[in-house]
């Protein structure tokens, strides 16, 4: 699937979206519904300010006492008592609501937090599982902004905006309830313009869900761009593409403003719209109210109560609408994210795999056919068999399909037809694991991953034993290297393992191999990119990781071909010949004689010089 295609066809579709994220949100329910319980005092405080104004226009400004009876005693509080205690008390209760603010905050980045991180750990899982070609097919940018940012958008997003739903929605009840206090005719012109403020946020969906799609598309391009600009950065300057970089970076940039200034032009007119709804009933209520007060049926009190609770409940109604928006938004992220939890690997183990523990007879290829594409062959009716312990040397023009031959024994793709056997069972009837931890491969540009160069040699056996490992060392001429470095086998490398050269690159890849001690090894042209003087120390590492191993190896240097027991010519994706070296070249005219005598008479003359 190419991910830079999404659709999230369910983003409408809000009960599905919400069954699908509900396992990641039952763990933390307790909290949610304690961040919600705050949340409604929160928004119910809103109403104090508003609500204080009618007794202190009616009687502090009125210049009236209030009195009141509890329980049988009647009380009485002065116009300036009153002119005391109202302030403060207005003060009380913001400190109260911004405690409570603090407090809903830290639970929900809590809960959020928790949430996101369960959902980034499943589908980074579910990553990890994906096979080759997936990659092949998908940007790294693509996969970033899919991976990692729209399970934070969606994740993170829901909590917050429910509980921004729950506080707005409960300070416009309280709000509300102020206003029918002051005045129920006013109250219900004000309700009239809260439900009409809601209509334009129905109205913009679809915009949100492709504007969102393609900026997530962009996002990843642009992420790609910088990616490359990282990793490439030898060649840009080499080449001189900076300017190339740079002309990409500014026009996905402003493609990306262009979708965004697309979206607000189809819907930027929502708040005017709102503020243009609420004025009409702001008017209304404004000349409605001079009628009630002209009319004795309304105190200034009431009144002014009424208009500043009005004023109040237009924020959350304004926040109400922004969070609509972008809950919207949200429910397009949380549709691409479960669009990546539907993806199965095409390649996986089948119902009642069995468990790989050797290899005792041999590996054969039966009329395989490859495709990448669909109707493009890669390898043609191939057919080959090679025996345990057998070197088996593969070359051929390039692009022939020699690398795509080796990548099909631990299952990278999978073969279009026929079979690749191990003592005569198809390798799809093992489990993938097993079958993985049966081949050792160097490739010709091993990845070193961050980490120290122990992390990276345990990494091919996590198990093994600090004499397992020095062995591999040792095996791999890589001791002399380790004395040199500051920290030995601690020494920290750097991304992708730069920071050492390509021979012990190399090397420490072959120790790696070394260390899983697997009985079929793969080497794809693990000393091409070799100058003569590290080829000469892989060269050796390399014929200690063969020792009493099946080893198929992609030929580029002519000792790598002539110690094999057997040379395969693969051209075009078809076994053309295939026989020991002198066999070959006893061929008039063969391919290998060709191909010899083209690519490495030369080399041989300067070997034996």
């Amino acid at each position: 699937m190419k991910l830079n295609a999404t659709t999230a066809q369910n983003s409408f579709k809000y009960g599905w979206l919400l069954s699908r994220i509900w396992p990641y949100i039952k763990p933390y329910m307790f909290r949610i519904i304690l961040g919600f319980m705050i949340a409604i005092p929160l928004g119910l405080l809103d109403g104090v300010t508003a609500f204080a104004l009618k007794p202190y226009m009616d009687f502090v400004i009125g210049g009236k006492n209030f009195e009141f009876a509890i329980l049988g005693h009647n009380f009485v509080i002065t116009s300036i008592q009153m002119s005391f205690i109202l302030p403060v008390g207005v003060v009380l209760f913001a400190a109260f609501q911004g405690v409570l603010r603090y407090l809903n905050g830290y639970l929900s980045s809590w809960t959020s937090a928790h949430i996101t991180n369960d959902v980034k750990f499943d589908l980074f899982e579910r990553l990890i599982h994906m096979h080759p070609q997936f990659f092949d097919e998908n940007s790294s940018g693509i996969i970033i902004s899919r991976y990692m940012n729209d399970p934070g958008t969606a994740s993170t997003g829901i909590v917050d905006n429910i509980r921004n739903i729950t506080t707005s929605f409960f300070g416009a009840l309280g709000l509300i309830a102020v206003m029918i206090y002051s005045s129920w005719q006013l109250a219900i012109i004000g309700v009239v313009v809260l439900c009409a403020a809601f209509i334009p946020v129905a109205l913009i969906r679809k915009r949100i869900k492709s504007a969102s799609n393609r900026n997530m598309v962009i996002g990843g391009n642009i992420t790609t761009n910088i990616n490359e600009t990282y990793n490439g950065n030898k060649v840009m300057a080499a080449y001189g593409l900076q300017d190339r970089q740079n002309k990409y970076f500014r026009e996905q940039v402003w493609e990306s403003y262009n979708v965004g200034m697309s979206l607000y032009k189809r819907s930027g007119w929502m708040s005017p719209i709102m503020y243009l709804i609420a004025s009409f009933g702001i008017a209304t209520v404004l000349g409605f109210g001079t009628y009630l007060i002209n009319s004795g049926q309304m105190t200034a009190g009431s009144f002014a109560s009424f208009v500043t609770s009005l004023l109040l409940l237009y924020k959350p109604v304004k926040s109400l609408g922004n969070t609509l928006t972008g809950i919207q938004n949200i429910f397009v992220a949380m549709g691409r994210v479960f669009e990546l939890f539907d993806l199965e690997p095409e390649i996986k183990d089948a119902p009642n795999a069995r468990v790989l523990t050797g290899l005792n007879d041999s590996i054969k290829f039966e009329n395989v056919n490859f495709e990448y594409i669909p109707d493009h062959p890669v390898l043609k009716n191939l057919n080959l068999n090679v025996t345990k312990n057998e070197t088996l040397a593969i070359v051929g023009n390039s692009g022939g399909g020699k690398s795509t031959l080796v990548n099909l024994l631990p299952r990278f793709y999978d073969i279009k037809s026929g079979s690749i056997k191990f003592d005569g069972v198809d390798i799809r009837e093992y489990t993938i694991d097993s079958l993985r931890k049966n081949i050792s491969m160097v490739f010709q540009d091993n990845f070193l991953y961050s980490g120290t160069i122990r992390e990276n040699i345990m990494m091919g056996n996590p198990d093994a034993t600090e004499e397992e490992l020095d062995q591999a060392i040792i095996s791999a001429h890589l001791q002399d290297m380790i004395k040199e470095v500051p920290n030995g086998l601690d020494t920290m490398l750097g991304e992708r393992g730069l920071t050492l050269s390509g021979g012990q690159r190399q090397r420490v890849a072959i120790a790696r191999a070394m260390l899983r001690n697997a009985p079929i090894v793969i080497l794809d042209e693990a000393t091409s990119a070799l100058d003569n003087e590290s080829e000469a120390i892989v060269q050796k590492a390399m014929d200690n990781l063969m020792q009493n191993r099946t080893v198929f190896i992609i030929a580029h240097r002519l000792s790598t071909i002539k110690n094999a027991d057997r040379i395969a010519v693969i051209n075009e994706g078809e076994l053309v010949e295939l026989g020991t070296h002198d066999e070959l070249m006893a061929i008039p005219e063969g391919e290998y004689k060709t191909l010899y005598e083209m690519q490495f008479k030369k080399q041989e003359v300067h070997t034996y010089a």
